[in-house]
C-alpha cells in the first residue's frame, strides 16, 4: 500500500501491485547528487582502461542476469517476455560498446595551430561534466536511460538516475547490480519516486541532465535547467513516417512496417505511425499488411502487452475517434478497438493530414497509411510534422537519396528502428523531438565539454600577442593573410 514515503509499482496486465518503493524527497535528491560529485572526482581519477574494466565487469553482470531482467521488464511494462529480453540485451551492447571505445573517442587531439602561430602547440581535451542526471521513460526502462548512463559513465562522470515511477524495479535492479562490481560508492545512483523526484534532480547540482520522454515535459525540463544553465539531452516524441516507393520490397515493407507501429503496443518512439505509399503499389502494399495485420492481437500471451500508462488509453481513443470523424476509413479495427488495458491494431486508410491521428504522436498500436502520386509528394508530407524523429523507406534503389531529404535524425532504408541496435551511430532527434545525441563518438562527447590547450614550443622574433608588436610585425600579419586567403576573389 503507497503511503507518503512509497510508492507502488503494477503489473499492468494485471493491476496486481509487484513492490513498493521509497518516493525519494527533494531533500534526498540533492544529498544523492552531493555524494555523487565526491564519487566523479574519484572516478576522473581512474584511467580510462581502469574504468572500462569496470564497466565492462557490469556488463559481464547483466549479461549473467538477463532472465531476471527481462522477467522485471515483462512484470512492469507488460511486454512479452521476448521483446523484454531483446531490450536488455541491446542495452548491455551499447555499455560495452562505450567502455570499449570511450579512450580512442575522448583522448586528447593534437590540432594544426596555422602559419601565424607556428610555434604554438594545439590541443584539444575532452573533460567529464561531473554529475550527470538521467530520467528515464517506461516503454524501454532499460535500453532507453543506459544510453545516456553507460556513455556518461564511461566519459568519467557520476550518474543519478531517476526511472520512471511505472518501471522502479528495472532502475532498482540497475543500480543493485552496479553496486556490487563498482569500487566507488555513489558512483551509480537510483532514486525512484513520482515526477516531483524527477523535478528535484533538475533542480538539482548536477552538471548536465538526460531526459527522455514527452515533448511537453522535456520543455519544462529545459526551462528548469536554463535558469542554472544546466545543459540537456532530450530524446523526445516522434510521429515517424514510412515512405514506400514503387520499386520497394513490398512483402518486406508490409512485415516490417507493422511490426514497428504495433511490437510494444505501439509504445516507441522511433515506431511507424505514418504510411506513405505510391499510388501505383498501394493496393498490393495495404493487401499484404492486412494479411499480416489479421494475425496480430494483443494479451498477456499476445503479439503484444497492454498500454504500460492507462491514461495513454484516452489519448489513442481521441487519435482514431479524430480520424474517423474527418472520414479516415477502417482496414484493422475500429473506433471501438481501445478495451483497457489492451488495445487491438489499427490501421486506417485516407487519413486526412488535419487530423490528430497524422500531427500528434498516438504511442499505440495504430498505423495511417496515405496514397501519394510521387515521391516528393511523400517527402513533403513526410516532413509537414512538427516531430523529426526517424523514419523508414522502402526502396530497392533510391533508398538513400530520399532519405537526405528527410528532416529527421534517423533513417532506416529497408529496415526499421536498425539503427537503434547500432552502437557506433549517434540517436537523437530534431525539431520537437529534442536535441543533443546518445549512442556513439556523439553520445559519448555529450557528456563532456572540450577543453583547448595551447603551449608555446619556442620563442620567436615576431610577437603578435603584445603590447610591443612591431610595425613589422603588423606587416608579416597582413602578408600572410593575403598570401593565405585572397584567392577567393581571383
Amino acid at each position: 500500500m503507497s503511503t507518503l514515503n512509497t510508492f507502488s509499482s503494477h503489473n499492468p496486465n494485471s493491476g496486481a501491485i509487484l513492490a513498493d518503493y521509497p518516493n525519494t524527497s527533494r531533500e534526498e535528491v540533492f544529498a544523492t547528487v552531493d555524494r555523487a560529485r565526491t564519487a566523479s572526482q574519484q572516478w576522473q581519477a581512474f584511467s580510462p582502461r581502469e574504468r572500462k574494466k569496470v564497466l565492462l565487469r557490469w556488463c559481464a553482470l547483466l549479461t549473467q542476469e538477463v532472465e531476471q531482467i527481462a522477467a522485471l521488464i515483462k512484470e512492469e511494462t507488460g511486454k512479452p517476455i521476448s521483446d523484454a529480453t531483446l531490450e536488455a540485451t541491446l542495452a548491455i551492447g551499447h555499455l560495452a560498446w562505450a567502455a570499449k571505445n570511450a579512450e580512442k573517442v575522448l583522448g586528447p587531439q593534437h590540432r594544426p595551430s596555422g602559419l601565424l602561430m607556428f610555434n604554438m602547440s594545439a590541443s584539444v581535451e575532452h573533460v567529464p561534466l561531473g554529475v550527470v542526471g538521467v530520467i528515464g521513460p517506461w516503454n524501454y526502462p532499460i535500453f532507453t536511460p543506459m544510453g545516456s548512463i553507460s556513455y556518461a559513465l564511461a566519459a568519467g562522470n557520476a550518474v543519478v538516475f531517476k526511472p520512471s515511477e511505472y518501471t522502479p524495479g528495472v532502475g532498482a535492479l540497475l543500480g543493485k547490480l552496479f553496486h556490487q562490481v563498482s569500487p566507488i560508492p555513489h558512483l551509480f545512483t537510483v532514486v525512484t519516486g513520482l515526477p516531483e523526484t524527477g523535478v528535484a534532480l533538475t533542480e538539482s547540482a548536477v552538471d548536465k541532465i538526460s531526459f527522455t520522454g514527452s515533448t511537453r515535459t522535456a520543455k519544462k525540463v529545459a526551462a528548469s535547467c536554463a535558469t542554472r544553465m544546466v545543459p540537456v539531452v532530450l530524446e523526445c516524441g516522434g510521429k515517424d513516417p514510412v515512405i514506400v516507393a514503387a520499386d520497394a520490397d513490398l512483402d518486406l515493407a508490409a512485415e516490417y512496417a507493422l511490426w514497428s507501429a504495433m511490437s510494444n503496443a505501439g509504445q516507441t518512439c522511433i515506431g511507424a505511425e505514418r504510411v506513405y505509399v505510391l499510388e501505383s503499389v498501394a493496393d498490393a502494399f495495404i493487401a499484404k499488411i492486412k494479411v499480416r495485420a489479421e494475425k496480430v492481437h494483443p494479451g498477456a500471451q499476445g503479439s503484444y502487452g497492454p498500454a504500460t500508462m492507462p491514461s495513454q488509453l484516452n489519448v489513442i481513443q481521441s487519435h482514431i475517434d479524430d480520424a474517423a470523424s474527418k472520414g479516415a476509413h477502417f482496414l484493422i479495427g475500429s473506433t471501438d478497438s481501445v478495451k483497457a488495458p489492451y488495445v487491438e491494431p489499427v490501421i486506417m486508410l485516407d487519413v486526412p493530414e488535419n487530423s490528430t491521428a497524422i500531427t500528434e504522436e498516438t504511442f499505440g498500436p495504430t498505423l495511417a497509411i496515405n496514397r501519394v502520386a510521387s515521391i516528393s509528394e511523400a517527402i513533403t508530407l513526410a516532413n509537414a510534422t512538427r516531430y523529426g524523429l526517424a523514419a523508414s523507406v522502402f526502396s530497392k534503389r533510391h533508398g538513400k537519396e530520399i532519405s537526405r531529404q528527410l528532416q529527421c535524425g534517423m533513417v532506416s532504408i529497408n529496415s526499421v528502428i536498425a539503427f537503434a541496435a547500432i552502437a557506433s551511430v549517434p540517436f537523437g532527434g530534431v525539431k520537437d523531438s529534442g536535441y543533443g545525441r546518445i549512442h556513439g563518438p556523439e553520445g559519448l562527447l555529450e557528456f563532456t565539454y572540450a577543453r583547448t590547450i595551447v603551449k608555446q614550443l619556442f620563442k620567436i622574433p615576431l610577437v603578435f600577442t603584445s603590447f610591443e608588436r612591431t610595425p613589422f610585425a603588423d606587416k608579416f600579419i597582413k602578408a600572410a593573410v593575403r598570401l593565405l586567403h585572397s584567392k577567393g576573389l581571383g
